[in-house]
C-alpha cells in the first residue's frame, strides 16, 4: 500500500506507523483517517507482527483535525457530518481493538483528536516536554468521537475538568492522571519505547492478544456468576491451546519458548 500521509514499516516482527503531515503538525483529514484504519486492520490481521508503534514525525504527535478539513466540515448537512464523524470512530475503534498491542510513542504535543489517538493505544510513552489539550470547547464543539477511549483512559474525573476547561496541560499532568505510562527525556524515548516493545514480542502472541481483550471485556464488568464462568472458561481455554501448552511445558523444561525461534 502506498500511503500518503503515514509511512508503515515491519522490522523483526515490529511494525511502525508513523504520522507524516509534520508540515501541518499530522493534522488529520479524511484521507488519513482512512489510512490510519487501514493501516492498523491489515497490521492486526498480519501474523508476522507482534507489537505496534504509532509515532508520528515533526515537532508535533498530533494537532487533532486538520483546518482544511474542518472548514469542509462547516458546510456539511447533519448527515453529512455523522458520516464523518462515523469515520473517525471506525478508525479509532480499529486501533483500539487491533489484536496486536499497540504503543504510542509521543514525541512532542498532542490535541484534540490526537488525544483519541493515544487514548485508544494500549500502552503510552510521552517526551516530558509533550503538551496535551483537549480544545474543542474552545471552537465551540464537545470531544464527542474521541470520549470513549479518553475517558477511559484519564478516568471520569480528569475528563470533567480538561474536557470543559481545555486548560493545556504538560505530560507530568498526563502521567499523574494515568492518560500517559511512561515519561521520559527526548534522548530517552527510542530507548523506553524498544524496552516495552521487546517486552512485548517476548511473550505469547496468541496470550498477549487475549490479554488483551480480556481487559477490553472485564474492565468495569460487576462481579457476577456469568462473568466467573466467563473468565473461567478463558483460562481454560487457553490453558488447552497451543502456545499455552508450549508455555507451560518451556517454563517446567528451563527452555525457550518456540515462539522466540
Amino acid at each position: 500500500m502506498d500511503y500518503q500521509t503515514l509511512t508503515v514499516t515491519i522490522l523483526d516482527r515490529i511494525a511502525h506507523v508513523t504520522l507524516n503531515r509534520p508540515e501541518l503538525r499530522n493534522a488529520f483529514n479524511e484521507q488519513s483517517i482512512a489510512e490510519l484504519a487501514l493501516a492498523f486492520d491489515e497490521l492486526g490481521r498480519n501474523e508476522l507482527v507482534r507489537a505496534i508503534v504509532l509515532a508520528a514525525n515533526g515537532p508535533a504527535f498530533c494537532a487533532g483535525a486538520d483546518l482544511n478539513w474542518m472548514k469542509k466540515m462547516a458546510g456539511y448537512s447533519h448527515s453529512e457530518n455523522r458520516a464523518d464523524a462515523m469515520r473517525l470512530a471506525d478508525m479509532l475503534r480499529t486501533i483500539y481493538v487491533c489484536p496486536k498491542p499497540v504503543v504510542a510513542k509521543v514525541q512532542g504535543d498532542c490535541y484534540a483528536g490526537g488525544m483519541g489517538l493515544v487514548a485508544a493505544c494500549d500502552v503510552v510513552v510521552s517526551v516530558d516536554t509533550a503538551n496535551f489539550c483537549l480544545s474543542e470547547v474552545k471552537l465551540g464543539l464537545i470531544p464527542a468521537t474521541i470520549s470513549p477511549y479518553v475517558i477511559k483512559a484519564m478516568g471520569e474525573q480528569a475528563a470533567r475538568r480538561y474536557f470543559l476547561t481545555a486548560e493545556r496541560f504538560d505530560a507530568k499532568e498526563a502521567h499523574r492522571i494515568g492518560f500517559v505510562h511512561e515519561v521520559v527525556q527526548a534522548a530517552d524515548l527510542d530507548t523506553k519505547v524498544a524496552a516495552i516493545v521487546q517486552a512485548l514480542a517476548n511473550n505469547s502472541p496468541n496470550a498477549v492478544c487475549a490479554a488483551k481483550k480480556l481487559v477490553r471485556e472485564i474492565a468495569g464488568a460487576p462481579v457476577t456468576e456469568a462473568l466467573l464462568e466467563d473468565t473461567a472458561n478463558r483460562i481454560a481455554a487457553i490453558r488447552a491451546s497451543l502456545e499455552g501448552r508450549e508455555g507451560v511445558a518451556s517454563f517446567l523444561e528451563k527452555r525457550r519458548p518456540s515462539w522466540l525461534d
